[in-house]
């Protein structure tokens, strides 16, 4: 793998812009690097993981994906940034190390601070291209060696089970736990929906069977939303579904927004989170179901897990 980086600290102010005579596709600004840096652990599951980048004119989309079965979608809207020249036909897609990626974010990074980055792709080699911003003293900049993505990821339409979404939302950190406390290695998790009385559980089977059951009426400041027609049930390895929230760091966690889980049609599960990518020394809360929200600043995470096939 020819995944190259290079940093380097200098005491140059001068922006660098001097590429080549052609425009590039993207030339952004972010201002809030802590939490695009949260946005992108979210979807880190694996130590060296690929993930595809797609830019538009609406923003930027990463998407990482698993063994056919395992999907995640993160996506930054033009909003989250500070500034957004998009000048790209179409829609240019590269891929890059996941890993490179949030590591060089991170440099920009220190307790308490985070200097504006600004973002550029192509470079003169394809590279993608990260330096800091406005800041008088010193310069940090970063490449990222990019590669055409091997394959294109599956796009699956995700619809409805029925005329009635399948759906609950339940707090993140509670969906965390119940995931962790159901690890059975090896197995599946078979997730259930009752709609009377409206509960959902899950299910996990190894040397004993382990259930854990939200139940709607019994307590509401737990389950949040619940929304079902019919009775499901559908099984999913245990790897998948706990990819969908080991990562989640603890400072969104603690900000307790709730975390979405549908099925779909086939049983087709997508779990979303949300997550504050607001400015230092600013606050910004978000959940799906309502209460005080500043949208613009929010990145929306997306996972998408298949179901395991009956025998």
């Amino acid at each position: 793998e020819a995944w190259v980086q290079g940093a380097g600290m200098s005491s140059s102010t001068t922006s660098g812009q001097g590429q080549g005579d052609e425009a590039p596709d993207l030339v952004c600004v972010v201002d809030c690097v802590h939490g695009m840096v949260d946005a992108l652990s979210c979807v880190r599951w694996n130590k060296h993981q690929g993930a595809v980048v797609e830019l538009s004119e609406h923003g930027i989309v990463v998407t990482v994906e698993e063994s056919g079965c395992l999907q995640a979608k993160v996506y930054l809207k033009t909003e989250l940034f500070a500034e957004y020249d998009y000048g790209a036909e179409g829609r240019p897609r590269f891929g890059l190390s996941l890993g490179l990626l949030v590591d060089c974010l991170n440099m920009f990074t220190v307790p308490g601070f985070a200097s504006p980055v600004g973002i550029r792709y192509p470079g003169p080699d394809m590279q993608l291209l990260l330096r800091s911003v406005g800041s008088p003293d010193a310069c940090i900049h970063a490449e990222i060696r990019t590669r055409i993505p091997d394959t294109v990821a599956w796009d699956y339409h995700f619809e409805h089970a029925g005329n009635t979404p399948v759906t609950f939302t339940v707090k993140s950190a509670i969906l965390k736990e119940s995931i962790d406390d159901l690890e059975w290695p090896g197995s599946s998790i078979q997730i259930h929906f009752h709609p009377d009385p409206p509960s959902v559980i899950f299910k996990g089977e190894g040397h004993g069977d382990l259930e854990i059951e939200f139940s709607y009426y019994a307590n509401t400041d737990l389950l949040i939303a619940f929304q079902c027609d019919q009775e499901l049930s559908y099984r999913y390895k245990y790897k998948f579904l706990r990819a969908t929230t080991s990562n989640v760091p603890s400072s969104v966690l603690k900000e307790n927004r709730g975390s979405k889980v549908t099925i779909g049609r086939g049983g087709m599960l997508k779990i979303q989170h949300l997550v504050s990518v607001a400015r230092l020394g600013t606050q910004s809360y978000h959940n799906f179901a309502g209460g005080a929200q500043q949208p613009s600043r929010i990145a929306f995470i997306e996972f998408f897990v298949k179901p395991e096939e009956d025998d």
